[in-house]
């Protein structure tokens, strides 16, 4: 049996896809990989996120500022991206990346804050869904998203936290990314989370080329991979592998407004 998939996270808009874009989307394809979600990570990135989206059928754009490159965001970076919004480009369908980071040494956290804020303001304006980072700071996020109460919230992206943290952000609304940690078998947290939360609490996705699978550490990561998620994810839940598939592709439709592009 075949299934269709949408990898809700790729950064395809660097190496190695980028230089190789028709021929990495023909081998996603072969995987069942029909659409792939790009977000950006800068506003340096807009332009060329967009562009692939307008180019490549299967593409779609996020824009947004990412926390770990926090000293890259000019003080007119927000204004870059609020004029990108106000124009609404018919593939832009979520701001992402965006969130929080405590990983990197000086993580300069209260802009951090400041530019979350910015972003979560805007998604709530233009009513779009968000793309979240969160890395040793999923309560602080979660504080965050209550305050803004984001009517079409979004996904918080390579979740590796604690069921309850987990569970948190589901009661807010969100989903729960599910990616290649699960496919390493001593990541027994990050599956065990995976495996208890609702499905419809779930979305599929790679961070390609970063987060390699089991199996293929020190290589890029490819959107076609998700397949590979996929099944690890069944091997973890109970339900049947064609509703597994189908409740993924109906989550995704749901939060991220995708068009079927099978529909008549």
């Amino acid at each position: 049996m075949s299934f269709r998939f949408v990898d809700t996270h790729c950064h395809f808009d660097f190496p190695p896809f980028v230089d190789d874009a028709q021929a990495s989307l023909d081998r996603a394809a072969r995987a069942g990989v029909e659409r792939i979600i790009v977000p950006s990570t800068e506003a340096e990135r807009f332009a060329a996120v967009l562009a692939l989206a307008e180019r490549y059928s299967p593409l779609y754009a996020a824009l947004g500022l990412h926390p770990i490159i926090i000293e890259r965001h000019g003080d007119d970076s927000l204004q870059q991206l609020e004029n990108l919004l106000a124009r609404r480009p018919a593939k832009l369908i979520a701001i992402g990346e965006i969130g929080l980071d405590l990983y990197r040494d000086d993580p300069q956290f209260d802009r951090q804050e400041a530019i979350l804020d910015a972003q979560l303001a805007l998604a709530k304006r233009y009513d779009l869904p968000v793309i979240l980072h969160s890395r040793r700071t999923h309560d602080k996020l979660a504080m965050h998203l209550r305050r803004h109460a984001l009517p079409r919230t979004g996904v918080v992206h390579g979740f590796a936290g604690s069921l309850q943290q987990a569970e948190r952000f589901v009661a807010l609304g969100y989903k729960i990314g599910v990616g290649g940690t699960i496919t390493y078998p001593r990541a027994s947290k990050t599956r065990e989370v995976m495996a208890r939360l609702p499905l419809s609490a779930l979305l599929l996705e790679t961070d390609a080329p970063d987060m390699p699978l089991n199996g293929f550490q020190g290589q890029p990561n490819r959107p076609e991979r998700a397949a590979q998620v996929f099944e690890t994810l069944c091997e973890l839940r109970p339900e049947a592998a064609d509703e597994i598939a189908d409740a993924l592709l109906a989550t995704t439709r749901q939060i991220f407004s995708l068009p079927d592009p099978h529909a008549a």
